[in-house]
């Protein structure tokens, strides 16, 4: 796992750049913190941070391979599960490796394949090659977006990177954020290839982009494709098993030490489980780790949200699986501390308004890093095998919208509530995300005889597998590779996806139940307790210190009114909410309070240009 960054420019020669690529591949050193690389030929300059997993000696990069033609160079990061497999092929066609690493089967894969390559991988990964013979650069991005990607195209040329931040470092990205961008700052739609800052793209998921003189190209090499489910109820059962049995010894590869997030919820369960099983196999055990709050499992109090604590379920896995588990327990200072928000700020290098989910998880990871360096997560099992309440809820499911829209402001409210009103009016939100919406679900392919009903749970589930999850899997990594952990995703293999997307509604929930044929898949491994829980998601502190804190945060912040955050918020809307009386403070409000301070933050950190007219 690494950090990567490039710059291309036909009009020039870079190799006097070489301060400004340094500076672009220094912004990624915590993404990559065992090893760095820089290229230059001519036109083309690339950069790398490395993580070390796979072949620690051989996988330095940028890797090159000379050719009859010209020199083809790539920067890599992430993880391909299936090298092994592509190493056999390449050899038996006459290709000669010099190191074990997966970058090079990649390298070489290209070298045979070119940009079909991508359609071979099964992996998370984002990788860019120049290919001296024809001066072209080539950047591709996995699947479900796993691995972030983004590019800033130039006069002459582009710049890219792993992070906007690799990107901005160079002079020639202006660190500009529009009306456009805030639109997608302050809503959770998810837009294909917007990356807020003006100017600059996603590599969307799924999707080969190619530079050369002639401009610049993208092409989908994979959709998430309708296609007819033929399984009975038992097979597609066993299938599923099947399936998560060999995604989870894939990526359970490692030179390093590895690990599982382990929530006690049924996904990060399952998953710990049958690693543990493999594990034992080979007289190996399984490490775990889970966040808690302190005090939070004495004192909890459940909610609409969160009906039972993580952790007597996380306790009862550890205990079946027979894993090596810690609990890392976090209180509201750590979770409030300023500088702990402005890393998660730094990480993201926008304010994401997650407030203290994004705070405890970089603190988990953090504290994850100190005993292993890759980590197995259940995140997206909700989105694969239907899990949130807007699956079920009846206003969800007939909304015109996002349907975790419906769920998320009934619960938590509105963090935009928190903008200035002029402001609001001329972001036009909700506007904004209408026209996201028709466009989202424009292109849902339908299955002749689907009924209605099946039809809109297909558009819930391709909505989620397309939008939602890209905002959690970004969330995932940034905070990971911002304290250099790699974290792998099982229920992200494009095989999985595809097979579990196009089984029908009511086989997904044939026990009408959430996530159905997840748990019957992994009855055998689960304790009692995790088979029967209901969903709860990713915990959040109920310390009503916590709550005190960002008010004296926010406190602080209104003492000095001339701040550019009251720019973009209502300065007296958040007074209120700073002054409230600690029973008063309401979840909308702490988001409020969360937001402003991130906002604040972001601003004394990046100081964009703000085009607000």
């Amino acid at each position: 796992m690494c950090g990567i960054t490039g710059w291309v420019s036909f009009d020039r020669d870079l190799r006097t750049s070489h301060d400004t690529l340094d500076a672009m591949t220094a912004t990624m050193e915590c993404r990559g913190p065992d090893d760095r690389g820089t290229w230059i030929d001519g036109p083309a300059a690339l950069g790398h941070r490395r993580l070390a997993i796979i072949d620690l000696p051989g996988g330095r990069q940028p890797m090159t391979v000379e050719t009859p033609g010209g020199t083809v160079a790539m920067v890599y990061s992430g993880e391909t599960y299936n090298y092994t497999e592509l190493r056999s092929e390449l050899a038996a066609k006459g290709h000669r490796f010099r190191t074990d690493s997966d970058t090079e089967v990649v390298l070489r894969g290209y070298l045979e394949w070119g940009e079909e390559l991508p359609a071979r991988l099964n992996g998370m990964y984002a990788f860019a090659v120049w290919d001296g013979r024809v001066d072209r650069l080539v950047m591709v991005r996995d699947r479900m977006g796993i691995k972030p990607f983004y590019y800033y195209e130039t006069p002459d040329g582009v710049l890219f990177g792993s992070e906007p931040k690799a990107i901005l470092a160079n002079p020639l990205a202006r660190g500009r954020v529009s009306l456009e961008g805030l639109r997608e700052l302050f809503t959770f739609v998810k837009t294909p290839g917007q990356a807020v800052w003006d100017g600059m793209h996603e590599v969307e998921p799924g999707t080969v982009v190619t530079v050369d003189r002639s401009g610049l190209r993208a092409r989908a090499y994979w959709t998430l494709e309708t296609k007819a489910h033929t399984d009975d109820r038992d097979t597609t059962i066993a299938t599923v098993r099947e399936l998560l049995d060999d995604i989870v010894r894939r990526q359970l590869v490692s030179d390093v030490p590895r690990c599982t997030l382990l929530s006690g919820g049924l996904d990060s369960s399952a998953m710990t489980a049958i690693a543990a099983q493999q594990l034992a196999g080979r007289g190996e055990t399984v490490r775990s780790f889970a966040v808690d709050f302190l005090g939070q499992a004495e004192n909890f109090v459940a909610d609409e949200l969160r009906g039972t604590p993580d952790t007597p379920f996380v306790h009862d896995v550890a205990k079946a699986s027979g894993t090596d588990h810690r609990d890392i327990v976090l209180d509201s200072h750590a979770l409030a501390d300023p500088e702990v928000r402005a890393r998660v700020i730094r990480a993201r290098d926008l304010p994401a308004g997650f407030g203290d989910l994004d705070a405890s998880l970089y603190l988990l990871f953090k504290a994850i890093r100190e005993h292993s360096t890759v980590a197995l997560s259940g995140e997206s099992a909700d989105e694969v095998f239907g899990g949130y309440l807007q699956f079920f809820d009846e206003e969800a499911r007939a909304a015109d919208t996002f349907p975790w829209l419906v769920s998320m402001g009934r619960h938590m409210g509105d963090d935009a509530d928190v903008l200035r009103p002029d402001l609001a009016r001329r972001l036009d939100l909700g506007g904004y995300v209408a026209d996201n919406y028709a466009g989202a679900v424009r292109g849902i392919q339908r299955l002749d005889g689907e009924s209605d009903f099946e039809y809109r749970m297909r558009q819930i589930c391709h909505l989620h597998l397309t939008r939602f999850v890209r905002v959690l899997l970004d969330r995932k990594d940034r905070a990971s590779m911002a304290v250099g952990l790699e974290v792998r995703v099982p229920f992200c293999d494009h095989r999985l996806v595809e097979y579990v997307y196009n089984t029908p509604w009511a086989l997904k929930s044939f026990d009408g139940r959430e996530k159905s044929l997840l748990r019957e898949a992994t009855a055998d491994v689960l304790p009692k307790s995790v088979y029967d829980r209901v969903k709860s998601p990713y915990p959040s502190t109920q310390d009503p210190k916590y709550a005190i804190a960002l008010q004296d945060h926010t406190k602080d912040l209104l003492a000095r009114p001339s701040h550019r955050v009251f720019d973009l918020v209502d300065r007296d809307r958040v007074h209120r909410a700073a002054h409230r009386e600690a029973p008063q403070i309401t979840q909308a409000s702490r988001r409020g309070l969360e937001r402003t301070l991130d906002l604040a933050l972001w601003l004394d950190m990046y100081n964009p240009e703000l085009a607000l007219d």
